[in-house]
C-alpha cells in the first residue's frame, strides 16, 4: 500500500494517465480513453485519500481508544465506532478539496482524446479561431462545477456520514 501511495503521490497525473493509456497496451491491456481516464483519476484520488484518512485516524486521541477498549469493545467496534467517525469528520474538508482537485484535473484527460470540457473548448477554438471566448466559457463552467460539487459534498458529508 505504501509503495502505491508513494508512487502515485510522487509522479505527475499526466504521466500516470499516459502510462495507463499508452503503457498498458504494451502489456496487452488496451483501454478506451474514457476508461483510462477514469482509472487514472480513481487511482490518483485513492492515493491522496489514503493519506488524508490516515492523518485523520492518527489524530484520534489515544485516551479515546483506551476508553473504548476499557468498555470491552472489540477492535473492529473501536475502529468503526470510536476512531473512524471523528477521523472522517476531521478530514472531510480536505477530502472535499481533493475530490474537487481531481475533478479539475480531468482537464488533462483531453491529452488522450477523452472528450471532456477542455477538449471541447480546444475543438471549438480550432474550428472558429475564437480561443478567448471558448476558454472563458470553459473556465466559467469549471468554476460552476467546482462550486456546485464543493457545496454538494459539504452538504452531503455531514448529512450522510456524520449523522448531523
Amino acid at each position: 500500500m505504501g509503495t502505491y501511495v508513494e508512487l502515485i503521490r510522487n509522479t505527475p497525473f499526466i504521466v500516470q494517465l499516459f502510462f495507463i493509456f499508452f503503457g498498458l497496451p504494451a502489456a496487452g491491456v488496451k483501454l478506451s480513453p474514457e476508461v483510462a481516464s477514469v482509472i487514472a483519476m480513481v487511482l490518483n484520488l485513492g492515493a491522496y485519500s489514503t493519506e488524508i484518512i490516515r492523518a485523520g485516524i492518527e489524530a484520534t486521541p489515544k485516551g479515546q481508544i483506551e476508553a473504548a477498549v476499557s468498555l470491552a469493545l472489540s477492535k473492529s467496534q473501536v475502529f468503526l465506532r470510536v476512531v473512524l467517525p471523528p477521523a472522517l469528520k476531521k478530514v472531510w474538508p480536505a477530502m472535499v478539496s481533493q475530490i474537487v482537485i481531481v475533478m479539475l484535473g480531468s482537464a488533462v484527460c483531453g491529452q488522450i482524446s477523452t472528450e471532456e470540457l477542455s477538449y471541447a473548448a480546444n475543438l471549438i477554438q480550432s474550428r472558429n479561431f475564437r480561443a478567448f471566448e471558448a476558454f472563458i466559457v470553459a473556465t466559467l463552467i469549471y468554476l460552476a462545477l467546482s462550486v456546485t460539487l464543493r457545496r454538494l459534498l459539504d452538504w452531503a458529508g455531514p448529512k450522510f456520514f456524520f449523522g448531523r
